[in-house]
């Protein structure tokens, strides 16, 4: 006689096997973001377009807010290294650093509008969450640190500093902003000749005074 289980006793769940399924999730999440943007994102898309069954993002996520979370949480970590990465390939004086991580910012906005827009946009990552919270203060301590070295002081330590560092904050992200919503179209002639020097000389402007 076939013996019956006992309803009461679990039965063990088998572990998931899809490689990496994390990073399959998150490179679907970012691909699906592209497509969709942030108000048709969600889970059982990302789900669809990695090859995994609508549950299986669980393992690892608990909704769609939290993959959007850790994509956002990638997107301060890129954006922190686009910006020091030009940085170091156009090492020069403090205000050539600053106008350089500028530069940076602003290519990763116009390569990932909908990353950036995500980032900057959306209350749906967790903005409390600390892994997003150590990348995001990573890309802003560039910001502080670049400013820093041109004033040769904390620019956190009095109202001078700080207004510094919202105008050179502002105007790069008007500019990304205002490049993605292709609102510059004034500006076009000037870019198709030079760009990096045309956008260079903009961010330049916004340079705290030594």
């Amino acid at each position: 006689m076939k013996k019956e289980m006992n309803p009461k006793t679990p039965t063990p769940k088998q572990p998931y096997h899809h490689g990496d399924l994390r990073r399959a999730l998150l490179d679907a999440a970012e691909a699906e973001l592209a497509e969709k943007g942030v108000e048709g994102f969600t889970l059982r898309g990302c789900a669809k377009r990695a090859g995994v069954s609508h549950a299986a993002p669980a393992y690892h996520f608990k909704d769609a807010n939290a993959l959007l979370t850790a994509l956002a949480t990638i997107g301060f970590e890129r954006l922190n290294r686009s910006m020091t990465s030009r940085q170091h390939a156009e090492r020069g004086d403090p205000r050539q650093d600053l106008v350089a991580a500028g530069l940076g910012y602003v290519a990763f906005a116009r390569d990932n509008p909908t990353l950036f827009k995500l980032m900057f946009g959306s209350e749906r990552p967790a903005s409390d969450d600390s892994d997003l919270l150590q990348h995001a203060s990573g890309a802003f301590a560039t910001l502080v640190n670049s400013v820093r070295n041109i004033r040769g002081d904390d620019p956190m330590a009095d109202a001078d500093g700080l207004q510094d560092i919202a105008a050179a904050w502002s105007i790069v992200h008007g500019i990304a902003n205002l490049l993605i919503a292709g609102r510059m179209g004034f500006l076009q002639p000037l870019l198709e000749r030079d760009p990096e020097t045309v956008l260079a000389d903009i961010i330049a402007r916004s340079l705290p005074q030594q």
